[in-house]
């Protein structure tokens, strides 16, 4: 079998890596670039440093800071007509997932003059843009190094899943110092995300040595450091490795796409806008339960990774043991369930089937080791409402 392996031509790891932002730009032909920055990012001048060396080393500078958590198809339109307002040649996407993922989607709309709608899943969007960097400031969505951005279609409240070498940085900088101020919550909700990328690349219908070598080194990344940095956020060591775990996980699913996790979340968080990471976490345990039948080995080996199974302990035990691991973690990080978190119930119920349809849509389910049925994913999602498990 031929794997085609996709990674950035370029990744600066490592604390003050950001230093480099200018000479780099210069080796991707950049001299006019667009800034996408989420706005907490650039109102507490994390952005800072980089401006002013860009601007001291005279390039044609553009800050796009309108950035939206969840991003919509009218805030990337706007992004994309700044870049060709401002006759930019490149984009440095700057902040979280949201940041990077407008970043991504908006250099294509500008490159391509492609309607956004027009790129969604099961087009894959191949196509030649302008240079991208991302430059992340938290440790989890892995966005600065995959193939795929997210973006909500307003009118229909929906999450379009854009996916191809159009959506891959040309580079990205993995600076964990940009991490140190991140609070509690999103430490944990990004973090729980770079887990569920780790978890669904090994266990992926699409999977490959090279995606499983970088899943495992992310899950015992993760595993060993995520708790930590939740309750040490000036923990240097430990911050430094879960950056480098969520880069791994990132490199890991961007090389065999994401599964069924992914793809119940989305529609959770595109109705009832439940953070990206959160609502991964709040299904992490039950899908992983659901699927446990349909890949044994890969389940036991992720519990192995993660610390929570001995290597002598059998896989269907193993297994066993990484749900129940799950569970713990939700518990111990303060992970609520949709019920918890306030999320209608009513509305909830009542939009089971059009959550999966969406799920269904967007096609990550298909590369999870157990194919649910429309039907099944509603009962999921039923059972999911507040934090139920399959055996009762």
């Amino acid at each position: 079998m031929i794997n085609r392996i996709l990674t950035p031509r370029e990744l600066l790891i490592g604390g003050g890596s950001l230093a480099q932002l200018v000479p780099l730009l210069g080796r991707l032909g950049v001299r006019r670039p667009m800034l996408v920055v989420d706005p907490t990012i650039f109102r507490l001048g994390l952005a800072d440093t980089a401006i002013g060396a860009m601007r001291e080393a005279g390039l044609g500078l553009g800050v796009f800071s309108a950035v939206v958590e969840d991003p919509t198809d009218t805030s990337v339109i706007a992004a994309a007509d700044e870049i060709r307002s401002g006759s930019h040649d490149g984009v440095i996407g700057f902040g979280g997932g949201s940041a990077i993922d407008t970043a991504k989607a908006a250099a294509i709309l500008a490159s391509t003059g492609e309607d956004v709608h027009a790129l969604k899943v099961p087009r894959i969007v191949d196509l030649q843009v302008m240079p991208l960097v991302a430059i992340p400031t938290t440790a989890g969505t892995g966005s600065e190094v995959t193939r795929a951005c997210v973006v909500s279609d307003t009118a229909a409240q929906e999450k379009m899943l854009i996916l191809g070498t159009a959506a891959l940085p040309a580079a990205a900088i993995v600076d964990y110092e940009l991490t140190l101020s991140c609070p509690f919550r999103v430490t944990v909700d990004t973090g729980l995300d770079a887990l569920t990328h780790a978890l669904e690349a090994l266990i992926n219908r699409n999977g490959n040595a090279h995606a499983e070598a970088l899943a495992l080194s992310a899950l015992r990344l993760i595993g060993a450091n995520l708790e930590t940095v939740a309750r040490e956020p000036s923990n240097r060591a430990a911050r430094e490795a879960i950056m480098l775990g969520a880069t791994h996980a990132g490199l890991a699913v961007s090389n065999t796409s994401t599964a069924l996790i992914h793809g119940l979340s989305r529609p959770i968080g595109a109705f009832f806008h439940v953070p990206h990471g959160l609502s991964n976490a709040m299904l992490l345990p039950l899908v992983t339960e659901y699927s446990l039948s349909a890949a044994p080995a890969g389940y036991a080996a992720a519990a192995r990774a993660l610390g929570w199974a001995p290597a002598t302990m059998g896989d269907e035990e193993a297994g066993h043991a990484l749900v129940r691991g799950f569970r713990d973690l939700n518990a111990r990080l303060e992970v609520p369930t949709p019920k918890a978190y306030g999320v209608d119930e009513e509305t909830y119920f009542r939009l089971r089937p059009e959550m999966a349809r969406q799920a269904l849509a967007s096609g990550t389910p298909r590369n999870n080791p157990r194919i649910p049925f429309e039907d099944e994913i509603v009962r999921l999602y039923e059972i999911a409402w507040d934090g139920g498990a399959i055996g009762g």
